[in-house]
């Protein structure tokens, strides 16, 4: 007859031991089936020094804001204005420039329910080329207007790649010339310095409004003042996030 030799404690442990393995087995698999979703982990964002992270502030979900000669789209006595805080190099603006701004256009503008006024929050890792195709598209609109303004505002987020990269100063002189602009006054005005403090009251008008990324809408009603006191849409919301907040206002 052989001998048992295991000790009496050593089953226990092996079971304490393969639950333990189960458990980090079931993590890690967790774990592998958020990345290929392209999803977070839980606790990626943790410190790693072990300490707590300090709670984040929330985002504001009101704003408000005054209009001056920012460029407008659509009837400029429609009822609803809705302001655009946005980047040229933002790949989530050029996003909401493909998905949902064609919506908004023919729900929205092109029925003369509400207005779009775009101004410009070029964030400082996109720069310089945010900052420069901005003074670029207020130099078309210096030009020709805010027609000319949103045709050359189009004309930059179907050409830009993002994140920066942008157009340099001769492809934005295509543009330009695309759109039949006098070349001499558009070249002067890239280096104006009053575009590129508009550009800079913008951008600090949208910090006090309570934009921190791109793109950010506030949406409110019209009055005569030009002060929007509304409702902060962040991030590239799908149409029907619009559609919430502008119907009720609407009735």
């Amino acid at each position: 007859m052989t001998e048992n030799k295991f000790h009496p404690i050593v089953t226990p442990v092996l079971v304490i031991l393969l639950i333990i393995g189960s458990f980090f087995l079931g993590s890690l698999t967790t774990r592998v089936k958020l990345l290929e979703k392209g999803g977070t982990t839980p606790g990626a964002q943790a410190p790693a020094n072990g300490q707590a992270q300090a709670p984040q502030p929330e985002r504001p979900t009101k704003g408000v804001a005054t209009i001056d000669d920012d460029p407008i789209l659509g009837d400029k006595n429609a009822p609803i204005t809705i302001i655009e805080f946005s980047d040229y190099e933002c790949p989530f603006c050029k996003r909401h420039f493909t998905d949902t701004y064609p919506k908004l256009i023919k729900e929205y503008i092109d029925t003369g329910k509400a207005r779009l006024v775009f101004r410009d929050f070029p964030l400082s890792f996109h720069d310089p080329m945010a900052t420069k195709e901005a003074i670029a598209a207020n130099c078309a609109k210096d030009q020709g207007g805010d027609k000319k303004y949103f045709e050359f505002h189009g004309e930059i987020f179907k050409r830009t790649t993002s994140n920066g990269n942008g157009l340099d100063d001769a492809k934005l002189k295509t543009i330009a010339t695309d759109l039949k602009l006098n070349m001499n006054s558009f070249n002067t005005c890239l280096t104006n310095k009053a575009m590129e403090d508009e550009v800079k009251k913008d951008l600090a008008d949208g910090s006090a409004a309570g934009a921190s990324g791109t793109p950010t809408f506030l949406i409110g009603k019209t009055t005569a003042d030009g002060k929007v006191d509304g409702d902060l849409l962040i991030g590239a919301q799908p149409f029907a996030a619009f559609q919430a907040v502008i119907d009720p206002l609407l009735q």
